[in-house]
């Protein structure tokens, strides 16, 4: 296709005047945009700056297009072959970035509606199983986590969006759970080995106190009560809180003269069997 093709003979002055002044304001409102496009982006919550600037950038260049594109029918263009050819480039282009697409237009609601932030501990679907981690970074395209075993995982924004998402520091504080079992004796009351407990995790450093622990009764049996010991941590200090707790309270109970095994507890109360501790 040949410059014949696409411009008519017998151009005046004032048609390439305009066109050169068309691509211009174009250009100008291309710069100016992308400047409001960024500042917009500094005052909303939550967009990161990597967002920011790929909007900016789309802006920027969408706006040149069409002043370019009016110089040219300011000039006579036969529009008709070039909108062929940007309609078969749009469709080629929105084939190849479709993923792409659907991971940037996540990435900005995830941004703008705030459902994760950087440094707080999530939970997702992983390929082999659920993946926890915290937030070190959030672009255009995936949200990264890394894992309490130092892996790097890198969730598409889409994925993150229309999976099941857990989100454990947003409430800014996390409970965990005990399984205290305590041997029976004549000399013992259970209210006062409650108390006893409750006492001694409230006293472990990390454990809040503006949610105090709280204690209840498993189970009772001839040899033995089992408890649960709840305490509320730091969302991403619950390892060393927990095992904090551990060594506290078996330490306290054993110093009472009380027979017990303090563990965490991984699911549900343990069934009463006539084992002794």
């Amino acid at each position: 296709m040949s410059l014949d093709d696409l411009f008519p003979s017998g151009l005046t002055g004032w048609q390439i005047a305009l066109a050169l002044l068309s691509v211009l304001v174009g250009w100008l409102l291309s710069r100016l945009a992308r400047k409001g496009v960024l500042k917009l982006a500094e005052r909303t919550p939550g967009i990161s700056n990597s967002v920011a600037q790929l909007s900016a950038r789309f802006t920027q260049y969408s706006l040149l297009l069409v002043g370019v594109g009016v110089g040219m029918a300011f000039l006579g263009a036969n529009v008709q072959p070039l909108l062929a050819m940007t309609a078969i480039a749009v469709v080629v282009l929105i084939l190849v970035l479709r993923g792409v697409a659907d991971n940037f237009a996540a990435g900005v609601l995830i941004q703008s509606r705030q459902s994760v932030k950087i440094g707080e501990e999530i939970v997702v679907e992983g390929p082999d199983g659920t993946l926890r981690g915290v937030v070190q970074e959030l672009n255009g395209r995936a949200v990264l986590l890394t894992t309490v075993d130092g892996r790097t995982v890198h969730v598409p924004n889409a994925l993150l969006l229309t999976g099941v998402l857990v989100n454990d520091s947003r409430h800014g504080a996390r409970r965990s759970e005990l399984d205290i079992r305590i041997r029976r004796a004549a000399d013992l009351d259970l209210d006062d080995v409650i108390a006893l407990v409750s006492r001694a995790a409230g006293g472990i450093d990390g454990v809040h106190a503006r949610e105090h622990p709280g204690v209840s009764v498993a189970s009772v049996s001839p040899e033995r009560w089992m408890l649960i010991l709840r305490i509320w941590h730091h969302p991403l200090h619950g390892t060393a809180v927990v095992s904090a707790t551990v060594r506290g309270v078996a330490e306290t109970l054993e110093r009472s003269g009380v027979q017990a095994v303090v563990a965490p507890r991984q699911g549900p109360p343990p069934l009463v069997t006539p084992e002794t501790i």
